[in-house]
């Protein structure tokens, strides 16, 4: 794969809302709320009470019906501190961003039966899109109270330089050379420094952002909560090779551009970058399946998990690839990861994160 801008990824359309809305089952979206919670009454407090406008921006967000999930539970604790404090409730602002290319169409039709839900409740809510990149600039300096971002920043902004000796892999994986791994490391340091930046410059002072994104329990960056899941695809790709329904060289190519960094490693680039301090950092573990199997259905340990992946990935490896190759690619990968979890229990590192602009 070349080494091409591709921003972060869509994952707002189509089938790809399974994977938002599988996050939200397996309750990632649930562990940020406190966060949320806290951010909005510190905004509250730094402010004296809210001001008439609340700003907030929501990075990287999906087109499907979870998008005013996220709004919904704002408005609900803004209500909460008003209550807590007598304070008046402000208007809502709210601002959806995500790439060029997405389609919110589906947003757009949601919105009249969200808004009237909102009025019925006496608030005023106005929902904008700001399509672009957030590797670039969104909005006018010091104009945005709260940036939220569930499950966006992990991409980066470019597959890395320089890995074109990962061989057969198509992430960090145990077999990839030294230099894969520096690469990576270097990409997530250039692309979350630019994003903190840029956002410091949109947020008010002390305004909050909180950011939710798979991570790694550990340094080492070949371990099993960071690299199995894209190492078992990337041998699902092999086995077509040996069977003759995939050149080497278009493996061989393909790169990911996504980093699941170390705790350690967004401590550091917070730090360096200068623009906020850290006010909380929360890892938590998820288990790969996002519906308990057990209980719900009879499915096997790791059709939901492989429908989960594909939903993610499957627009970049097609363009890569080609169409005509997934549904072959994907029943290889279910099959793999079928066998995987059959042994051990598959789970996904994921990181909250509180910032407070200076």
């Amino acid at each position: 794969m070349t080494t091409k801008k591709v921003h972060h990824m869509n994952t707002g359309n189509g089938e790809s809302s399974y994977a938002r809305n599988s996050y939200l089952q397996g309750t990632g979206f649930q562990r940020s709320l406190p966060v949320l919670h806290e951010a909005i009454n510190g905004i509250a407090s730094n402010l004296n009470g809210f001001p008439k406008c609340l700003n907030i921006a929501d990075l990287g967000c999906p087109s499907g019906p979870n998008t005013l999930f996220f709004v919904t539970n704002i408005i609900d604790s803004v209500h909460v501190i008003c209550s807590e404090h007598n304070i008046q409730v402000p208007q809502f602002q709210v601002f959806l961003n995500y790439l060029f290319e997405n389609d919110f169409n589906t947003v757009f039709r949601l919105l009249p039966a969200f808004y009237t839900k909102v009025n019925k409740k006496g608030d005023e809510c106005f929902v904008l899109v700001v399509p672009g990149s957030f590797y670039d600039r969104l909005f006018t300096n010091e104009s945005v109270h709260l940036f939220h971002s569930s499950y966006a920043v992990h991409w980066l902004s470019q597959v890395p330089h320089g890995i074109e000796n990962n061989k057969l892999n198509i992430y960090m994986a145990k077999t990839s050379p030294t230099n894969v791994f520096e690469s990576y490391r270097k990409q997530l340091e250039k692309d979350f420094t630019k994003l903190l930046r840029l956002r410091s410059q949109e947020l008010i002072h002390g305004g909050h952002m909180i950011l939710t994104f798979p991570a790694r329990s550990i340094a080492d960056p070949t371990s099993e909560d960071c690299c199995v899941i894209w190492e078992l695809l990337a041998k699902s790709l092999v086995d077509m090779v040996t069977e003759g329904m995939v050149q080497e060289s278009k493996v061989s190519s393909f790169n990911i551009p996504y980093h699941t960094p170390h705790e350690e490693e967004v401590r550091d680039i917070i730090q360096k970058e200068g623009s906020f301090s850290l006010h909380s950092l929360i890892g938590f573990a998820l288990n790969w399946e996002p519906y308990d199997t057990d209980k719900m259905n009879t499915d096997v340990p790791g059709i939901h998990t492989a429908k989960l992946i594909r939903a993610v990935i499957e627009p970049m490896m097609a363009t890569h690839f080609g169409t005509a190759v997934m549904d072959m690619l994907f029943k290889k990968y279910e099959d793999r990861l079928v066998d995987h979890l059959a042994t051990k229990k598959g789970m996904n590192y994921n990181l909250i994160i509180s910032l407070i602009k200076h």
